[in-house]
């Protein structure tokens, strides 16, 4: 058997998974941030799994300075402080290598690069085949034909496998060591190696093409024409320094020691207590089973077991061996035993009674038991992902524990059509609960079909989301975690799609797909159980019940209605704006003194901070080139007008490729209409989310943005779209929230709260209030409740940070009840680690407590703005349930299209005008009562800004 020998880059590893999950960390049910420890322990296990390794280790960094730093003391100083999550994690990393079985090496004085270098090279020397484990790009100067670097793949991805060919491919050089005289030249931001300023991958690439090494490029720099050679010359010792940071010392006083790094048995104990302490239940089979097969066949090296393998000092150890501090593993029987006991079952180990209902009869008889029930849970099988067109192939049904049935459909459309038709009485009937995972799919597909299904709902998707929101809510996924149970992958049937094209869920072996989709019904049936008391538990029945299941069956009609889309308005639209894009790049041109490609962010740096020098110490990326983005050329909009104009331009560009492109190929060519998605749970706050496309980013502060809701008409010459905003929504909750007398007075009386506000702060009668006073407390008002610094606010006011501190401390002496809410909302949230909307919605924010200050200032933002931000939230989704039952109850044409932001759309039947204007309104100004009135804007048009 040939011997594999696989050497992790532990920190980098770890680093990687860490920054995968940054969106949307895993969290143990305390708030544990467990990204890093999840990804690094995945990525052991698909190695076991994937590759069979002989021989494994995984390698750390110390924190003690190497060779690297006594030559140049600034090699890594530009990191930023390493997260605190991560911090936390790393000595957990090594827990997690010993319960694996694996060797754990870290030595003073040298970076796990080194470590791996030293050991790879001498591997090779005994006939290993060795891989390097890690992300890390500089490891492309070890690659031989016999040592490669592996990079896991990330969110499913294949791992990428990197030998001599592939380095020399992505470096474009033609041997593997002029890696580092590439780094000499370019230099490496994530490890502050300085490199020469100004030179790129390419530049350098073709030094090293004509010149072959780093030293015979500099020592010709004479030669070179332009700007380059006198640069060469001038950083030449830097460029040298540079390749000695970047080389890979492959001469660590280390020594391999086959038998110390062959494969050995988990200790299973500790691994089982490992992956209960950090909730990795959907680990737990994996890694168990997988230590099962390692403790029955793997042999003991004679000369000790594995360990943690440290050397403290870079003087004294010559061989791993001799540095290693061992402990004995338990006994063999201990993994076979624990192995045995699976942590979750499959459709193998479980009684269940499935059928399979193929006829007339036995729909009938299946829709009669369905009549009875209080509640049932179903499940669609379709052959595409897009209700409206996706071809219905069956529906699984389940009311008990490990019973459910699949119906097949027939494949002539009419014939199905008339099957589906016995079970229109069940789906339509209030009185039963229907239960499903991602439950809106399934109503939007029988929708399509022409089946409204009647609530009440429960959809175990969106249960699990209020009760957990920091983690994965795919039924699989909860199925491990909460029921102990594997479900039958959706692969096993229709391919994963990487070596060949999936096979339409209809041509799956009927049996298969029979037993595949009843399993569903009954898993999610089961989910039913377990996450209903969950929620009682968690404070989240109100939310549950009264917001986000009501809302349900409106999403699935205003997706299914979609809007139309005037092709021709917009293709007008886009001419404008590609003209005006073509003056304004001039502009850009003139002012510069030069034309150059503007899409280029290393152009455009260059341009700004070379030439212009703009800023005196201008932000770079973690690649080392210039920060051109947005926020970074927002700020520095007053020093040059060409940052202005530059800002102009891309406004311009983002509307036409954005929106005004790309939307006429979103209309659907069945109905003419533009249908958008809504997800209910995407965001932190419980407002709602659009794609595909995202209908609720279209900007509306600009005259340009603006103008592109002309494009959206009503649906013809009978009908207007009409348009109801709520006015200030969030300050008038915030207003409820704080119960400040001042604001609640104000909003009482119906005044302008933001000149109300600007008398108030600077002490004059409302009628000498100024426009820029009433613009200043404007701010201030939508600041300060957020979380707005004295520094931030002056920016946006352009006025000094002592002008915006006094405007502050005037704010909160008048309104002393706001800052009393916010004092109370923190001091709550420091102490259970959550916060709450007026329906109850929790939103977790474990960084409240974090001694990060940036950190904490970041999670005490949220926690103040959650409970406002939110409730609107809470306070629209009703106002839409509502509205869209009346519509229903009083016949009316009218109906609902879009949710955006604070402002509902709809298609209006003229003749019913008066009616639907007083429904919306109501429903709007009562659908969550408070202490304050709400205000409803309406307005009416043949397109959207018109009626806005």
């Amino acid at each position: 058997m040939e011997k594999r020998l696989f050497l992790l880059d532990g920190m980098a590893l770890a680093y990687r998974a860490h920054f995968a999950f940054i969106v949307r960390p895993i969290r143990t049910s305390k708030g544990v941030n467990t990204s890093a420890l999840f990804g690094f322990a995945s990525t052991i296990l698909d190695l076991v799994e994937r590759e069979k390794p002989t021989h494994m280790a995984v390698v750390f960094d110390t924190d003690a300075p190497t060779e690297r730093h006594r030559v140049f003391p600034a090699y890594k100083a530009n990191r930023d402080e390493m997260p605190e999550d991560l911090a936390a994690a790393l000595p957990h990393l090594r827990r997690f290598a010993v319960a694996f079985g694996l060797p754990a090496i870290a030595m003073d004085g040298y970076e796990a690069d080194d470590v791996i270098g030293t050991l790879a090279r001498q591997a090779e020397a005994e006939g290993f085949e060795t891989w390097m484990v890690t992300p890390d790009k500089d490891y492309g100067q070890l690659v031989t034909e016999r040592s490669r670097i592996y990079k896991p793949g990330t969110k499913g991805d294949a791992p990428e496998r990197l030998g001599v060919a592939e380095v020399l491919e992505r470096w474009q050089i033609r041997r593997v060591e002029q890696v580092i005289d590439m780094l000499g030249l370019i230099g490496d931001a994530t490890d502050n190696i300085p490199g020469v300023p100004g030179v790129g991958p390419k530049t350098a690439q073709k030094l090293i093409e004509e010149f072959d090494t780093l030293e015979n490029a500099l020592a010709r720099a004479g030669e070179i024409k332009g700007k380059l050679g006198p640069k060469l010359l001038e950083f030449r010792e830097q460029a040298l320094l540079s390749k000695r940071l970047a080389t890979i010392d492959r001469a660590v006083p280390v020594v391999l020691e086959p038998e110390a790094l062959a494969l050995g048995r988990p200790r299973t104990e500790e691994l089982r207590a490992l992956l209960a302490e950090f909730e990795f239940r959907s680990l737990a089979q994996r890694a168990l089973g997988s230590a099962a097969a390692l403790a029955s066949s793997v042999v003991a090296p004679a000369s000790g077991t594995q360990g943690e393998l440290f050397a403290t000092s870079a003087a004294e150890p010559t061989a791993v061996e001799g540095s290693a501090t061992v402990s004995a593993g338990p006994p063999p029987g201990d993994q076979l035993e624990l192995g045995v006991a699976k942590r979750h079952r499959t459709i193998a180990e479980v009684a269940h009674d499935y059928t399979h209902v193929h006829d007339e009869a036995g729909r009938a008889v299946l829709a009669a038991k369905l009549a009875g029930l209080e509640a049932f849970c179903f499940d669609t099988e379709t052959d595409g992902l897009e209700p409206r067109h996706a071809r219905l192939v069956g529906l699984s049904f389940a009311w008990k524990d490990h019973e459910a049935c699949f119906v097949r459909l027939p494949e002539d459309p009419g014939a199905a059509t008339a099957a589906l038709e016995v079970f229109r009485p069940v789906f339509e009937n209030p009185a039963i609960e229907k239960a499903g995972h991602n439950l809106k799919f399934d109503l939007a597909v029988l929708r399509a079909a022409g089946i409204r299904v009647a609530g009440p709902f429960f959809d175990t998707m969106l249960a699990h989301t209020l009760v957990d929101p920091d983690q994965r809510h795919g039924m699989d996924y909860l199925a491990e975690v909460l029921l102990d149970y594997t479900p039958i992958p959706i692969s096993s049937l229709i391919g994963d799609g990487s070596a060949a094209p999936q096979t339409p869920v209809s041509q799956v072996d009927p049996e298969a797909l029979a037993t595949y989709a009843a399993e569903d019904a009954d898993v999610t049936w089961q989910l039913r159980r377990v996450l209903a008391p969950m929620l009682a538990e968690r404070g989240q029945e109100r939310v549950f019940r009264e917001v986000e299941m009501p809302l349900l069956p409106v999403l699935v009609d205003m997706e299914h209605e979609g809007i139309a889309l005037d092709t021709a308005v917009l293709g007008g639209i886009g001419e404008h704006l590609a003209a005006q894009a073509g003056v304004l790049e001039q502009r850009v041109f003139e002012l510069v003194g030069r034309p150059f490609n503007l899409a280029s962010p290393k152009q455009l740096g260059e341009i700004l901070f070379d030439e212009l020098k703009i800023a005196e110490k201008p932000k770079k990326t973690r690649t080392g080139q210039y920060a051109t983005n947005e926020q970074t050329l927002l700020q520095l909009a007053g020093l040059h007008p060409v940052v202005q104009t530059i800002l102009d331009h891309r406004e311009v560009v983002k509307l036409k490729n954005t929106y005004v492109d790309a939307l006429p190929s979103q209309v659907d060519t069945a109905t003419g209409r533009v249908h958008t998605h809504f997800s209910q749970l995407r965001t932190a706050t419980g407002r709602l989310a659009s794609d595909n496309p995202n209908l609720q980013n279209i900007p509306i502060r600009s005259a340009q943005g603006r103008e592109i809701r002309r494009a959206f008409v009503a649906r013809g010459p009978e009908w207007a779209l009409l348009s109801a905003d709520y006015s200030q929504i969030e300050l008038r909750i915030i207003a409820a929230l704080s119960q400040d007398p001042g604001m609640l007075e104000a909003f009482a009386a119906g005044q302008d709260i933001h000149t109300a506000t600007a008398a108030r702060v600077y002490g004059v009668a409302e009628g000498d209030v100024t426009r820029e006073m009433r613009a200043r407390a404007k701010m201030v008002n939508f600041g300060i409740p957020y979380g707005i610094s004295a520094f931030g606010l002056a920016q946006r006011l352009g006025c000094s940070r002592t002008e915006a501190t006094e405007l502050i401390d005037g704010y909160f002496r008048q309104f002393a009840g706001i800052r009393g809410f916010i004092d109370a909302t923190l001091e709550s949230c420091r102490r259970l680690g959550y916060v709450e909307t007026v329906t109850g919605r929790r939103r977790y924010l474990p960084d409240i407590n974090s001694g990060n200050g940036a950190t904490r200032s970041g999670a005490e933002r949220n926690a103040i703005n959650t409970p406002i931000q939110g409730s609107a939230a809470d306070m629209i989704k009703i106002a839409m349930s509502l509205i869209h039952a009346d519509l229903a109850r009083e016949g009316l044409r009218s109906r609902l299209l879009l949710q955006v932001h604070d402002e509902l759309l709809f298609d209006l039947f003229r003749p019913e005008e008066e009616t639907l204007r007083t429904i919306v309104e109501t429903r709007m100004k009562t659908a969550l009562p408070l202490r304050v009135p709400m205000h409803v804007e309406i307005g009416i048009g043949s397109n959207w800004l018109e009626a806005h």
